[in-house]
C-alpha cells in the first residue's frame, strides 16, 4: 500500500536517515521503535506528507487513505462532542448535504413526466444507495460505540468540546481518526492520555483493524498486544523484524550476538 523508497532526511547538514526502504502492507501492525531522537515521529510525518524528504520519497497507492494522530494537536472548539465526532464522515456528510438539496428541488417540481425530473429521481436513488453502502444509516451508533470505548459517557455527547481537558480532546481526535477507517493508521503515542479500560478497548480495535497500523508507543504491553512487526530506527537506518515487541527484543539480541561473533 505504501512504499518508502531510499528516504533520506537531514537536519543542519547531519543525516537523520539514510536511504530507508520498506513497505507498509495490508494487515501490517508495525511498532516503530528506537531511542529518543532517532526520528520516529519525523518518519511518520514524512509518510503522511507533512514533511518533505531531502532524497527519496513515499509512494501511496491511489485508492488508499492515511490517518495520522500526532502527539500534540490544535483542536477547533466549535461543536459539541457528538457533532465533532460525526465530522469524521466527510464523504457521507457531503452526500447527505447533496441529498437534501436534491430533495428540496424535487419538492418544488411539478414536471413529473419530464426527462430531467426522472433523471433527478435516479440521482437521488444512486446517492441514497451510496450512503447506505458507506454505512450512513448507522453512523450515530458507530460514533457512540467508539466514544464509549474511549471513555466518554452518553452524558458527554452534548457537551461542547471546549469543556474537555487537553487529554480528553486528544481522545476526540483519536475517535475521529478511528471512525474514518483509513487504509493506514499512523499513531504517535496514542495511549498517552488513556486509562486502562480505554487502552484495552483500543488494543482490541487495532488488533481487528483490517487496514495497516504504524504505531509509536512507550507502552510495551500495548505494542505486544497490537503489533505483528517491529521496525527499529538505529543509527539512521532500520532493522525490520516480523515480530511483536518482546519477540523482536529476543531476535535483535540473537542477530547482534551473531554479528559480534562473526566479527
Amino acid at each position: 500500500m505504501i512504499s518508502i523508497d531510499n528516504l533520506t532526511i537531514r537536519f543542519n547538514g547531519e543525516s537523520l536517515f539514510e536511504n530507508l526502504c520498506f513497505m507498509i502492507n495490508q494487515g501490517d501492525k508495525i511498532g516503530l521503535v528506537g531511542k529518543n531522537g532517532a526520528g520516529k515521529s519525523t518518519l511518520i510525518k514524512t509518510i503522511k506528507g507533512i514533511m518533505d524528504p531531502d532524497e527519496g520519497g513515499v509512494s501511496i497507492q491511489n485508492d488508499k487513505t492515511v490517518g495520522y494522530l500526532p502527539q500534540e494537536l490544535d483542536v477547533a472548539d466549535t461543536k459539541c462532542l457528538k457533532e465533532e465526532a460525526l465530522t469524521a464522515f466527510e464523504e457521507v456528510n457531503n452526500l447527505n448535504e447533496r441529498l437534501v438539496k436534491l430533495n428540496n428541488d424535487i419538492a418544488s417540481r411539478t414536471d413529473y413526466e419530464s426527462e430531467s425530473y426522472l433523471k433527478l429521481i435516479d440521482t437521488v436513488s444512486e446517492i441514497s444507495h451510496k450512503i447506505d453502502v458507506l454505512g450512513g444509516n448507522s453512523l450515530e451508533k458507530e460514533v457512540e460505540r467508539v466514544l464509549n470505548g474511549l471513555g466518554f459517557s452518553n452524558e458527554d455527547f452534548l457537551r461542547h468540546t471546549s469543556e474537555f481537558s487537553g487529554g480528553w480532546r486528544m481522545r476526540i481526535e483519536l475517535a475521529k481518526i478511528l471512525l474514518q477507517k483509513p487504509s493506514v493508521l499512523l499513531l504517535d503515542e496514542p495511549t498517552n492520555h488513556l486509562d486502562i479500560e480505554s487502552i484495552q478497548w483500543v488494543e482490541q480495535f487495532l488488533k481487528q483493524y483490517p487496514g495497516a497500523v504504524v504505531l509509536i508507543s512507550h507502552d510495551r504491553a500495548f505494542l505486544d498486544a497490537v503489533t505483528n512487526r517491529t521496525i527499529e530506527i538505529v543509527l539512521g537506518r532500520i532493522e525490520d523484524y516480523k515480530a511483536p515487541y518482546t519477540q523482536y527484543l529476543e531476535l535483535r539480541k540473537e542477530r547482534r550476538g551473531i554479528a559480534s561473533f562473526c566479527l
